[in-house]
């Protein structure tokens, strides 16, 4: 059966989200993860696309991306093919990479570009794997939180920092008080 065609609002961000095949790492050191954040660096040069946040994971990884002028089946096509390249490479291994297509949905309001932020952001807290998101070293949250740290040039803090009044340190320290886990310590959202 054909997969749906995807249906692309060039003004939206999107949550996206690709697992690896049978849930094994996509990344299994640093030098994987810096490798994938280089791919996002070499194909923003060439077809522009903004990140609002992203968080690497083990096993998958979290982008909440807009692309204005590309379909996204083409920029998350150039992204996913290039690191399983490289990956298949590395590793010595053939076939299959990713579990199967990227999982995207596209994000309709303010509130729901926080929540996907937020969700996004502490990932890595709720898998345990960190105590705050500040600790974790792949995702977007240290330049948010960080304001002396230069973000790569995909990545666009305003389209979330918009949402909030004041100066750039007071927008910053409002959006990163508001990543608070619920009681039972999880970041609430549908895309669990």
């Amino acid at each position: 059966m054909p997969f749906k065609k995807r249906v692309h609002i060039p003004e939206r961000f999107y949550h996206i989200v690709t697992r690896g095949n049978r849930r094994d790492p996509l990344f299994r050191d640093e030098d994987d993860f810096q490798a994938f954040l280089h791919i996002l660096y070499q194909i923003h040069e060439k077809y522009p696309f903004e990140i609002a946040s992203f968080c690497l994971m083990n096993n998958h990884y979290h982008l909440q991306l807009r692309s204005k002028k590309i379909s996204l089946s083409k920029i998350m096509g150039l992204i996913n093919k290039r690191y399983a390249n490289y990956y298949n490479t590395k590793y010595r291994l053939t076939g299959h990479v990713y579990e199967k297509r990227f999982y995207d949905k596209f994000i309709a309001s303010k509130e729901g570009m926080l929540e996907v932020s937020r969700y996004i952001h502490l990932n890595p807290v709720e898998a345990r794997m960190v105590k705050l998101p500040e600790h974790y070293p792949w995702s977007s949250y240290k330049y948010y939180k960080n304001e002396h740290l230069t973000a790569p040039g995909f990545i666009n803090l305003s389209s979330l920092l918009d949402y909030y009044e004041g100066a750039s340190w007071e927008k910053r320290e409002r959006y990163c008080s508001s990543l608070t886990l619920d009681r039972e310590g999880r970041a609430s959202s549908e895309f669990n």
